[in-house]
């Protein structure tokens, strides 16, 4: 039913180029691509190897070098007079600017790379920018308005084959499940989606397919069955070298310690998950990392009013990156920690 999954991100000369190839060799065999562009003077050329420049060294968490290579890839295009690929630049400067925590302008230029994938002709372009806006719409929590857009491109993806897309859709809307409380569906369609990456040789998908399979699990209450799947998912992060992923899959496995009671293990991994996203500087991964560090040290006898000031932090760190439901996020921490904004320390 389904084929085998592709990196559509790499083009031109950088296409033979597998979605499970190291982010260490994509660079550097874009950066050789780029070298020999400039020289020949292909403008489109030039935008396919930036573009796979700014999507290795965005995965890899060396932002700068990202953002600097999705613009060259956009005015290369430009001079190649290709929409296409003018789209696709954009769409890589959208899923940075998410990375980086910037939602409303991740959703402009994810907006802009579908209009110019329509305009162009690019039917998987706009898939990929489509899919960047619903998954930022989720990211801020608004379930309603991006919902329905994660079906619609979950019917589509089902009906080409298209196993990466498929794979995203059911991770996303198995995502939405979950934090609304149905945990069997959620289960249901994050193992379908962990099938289904296997079955493409898609391991990025996989894994992040097994981070969400194994925070169900421990919701459900079985914490081993789901650090074994997180060190299932660790390994594939650290084989195609997925510094992102590998972050989230840390500051998971601190979820599922603390869940289990196990606080002081849970602050060491909290820890390590801190410092892979202040390392990338990926603002919401770094203030969900804090929040779990919070409450870990709060459940060692940290004191109500250190807690309490830290909450009110994090309440208008989440708030300043847009996530809509961060008030509700951080007063669930202080119901479950037992304390209010009121224990605050006075003037911090």
């Amino acid at each position: 039913m389904y084929g085998k999954a592709f990196a559509p991100e790499y083009q031109g000369s950088l296409g033979e180029l597998s979605v499970n190839t190291s982010l260490e060799e994509v660079l550097a065999k874009a950066v050789d691509e780029r070298d020999r562009a400039e020289r020949s003077g292909s403008a489109r050329e030039l935008a396919h190897a930036d573009l796979a420049v700014a999507e290795a060294s965005r995965r890899l968490g060396r932002v700068d070098q990202a953002e600097r290579a999705w613009k060259d890839s956009y005015r290369a295009a430009r001079r190649a007079e290709d929409r296409g690929a003018m789209a696709w630049a954009v769409w890589s400067g959208g899923t940075l600017a998410r990375q980086r925590g910037r939602l409303a302008l991740a959703r402009r230029w994810l907006a802009t790379a579908a209009e110019l994938a329509e305009q162009g002709g690019d039917i998987v372009a706009r898939g990929y920018s489509l899919a960047g806006l619903a998954e930022t719409g989720r990211i801020q929590g608004d379930y309603e308005a991006v919902g329905r857009l994660h079906e619609q491109l979950l019917a589509e993806a089902r009906r080409r084959g298209e196993a990466r897309h498929t794979v995203w859709a059911l991770e996303g809307i198995a995502q939405m499940h979950r934090n609304t409380g149905s945990f069997d569906a959620a289960l249901d369609l994050f193992e379908e989606a962990a099938h289904i990456a296997a079955d493409a040789g898609d391991e990025r998908g996989r894994a992040w397919a097994l981070r969400g399979m194994a925070d169900v699990r421990s919701a459900q209450g079985d914490p081993e069955g789901a650090l074994v799947l997180l060190t299932e998912a660790e390994a594939l992060c650290r084989k195609v070298q997925l510094v992102g992923a590998l972050a989230y899959n840390r500051k998971m496995r601190g979820n599922v310690l603390y869940r289990a009671g196990r606080h002081a293990d849970a602050e060491e991994v909290y820890r390590e998950a801190l410092d892979a996203f202040l390392a990338m500087r990926e603002p919401r991964g770094e203030a969900l990392a804090r929040l779990g560090l919070v409450k870990s040290l709060a459940r060692q006898g940290r004191s109500r009013t250190e807690t309490a000031a830290d909450l009110d932090e994090l309440e208008g760190a989440l708030a300043a990156i847009g996530i809509q439901h961060a008030g509700e996020m951080v007063a669930k921490a202080r119901a479950e920690l037992g304390v209010t904004a009121a224990d605050a320390v006075p003037g911090r």
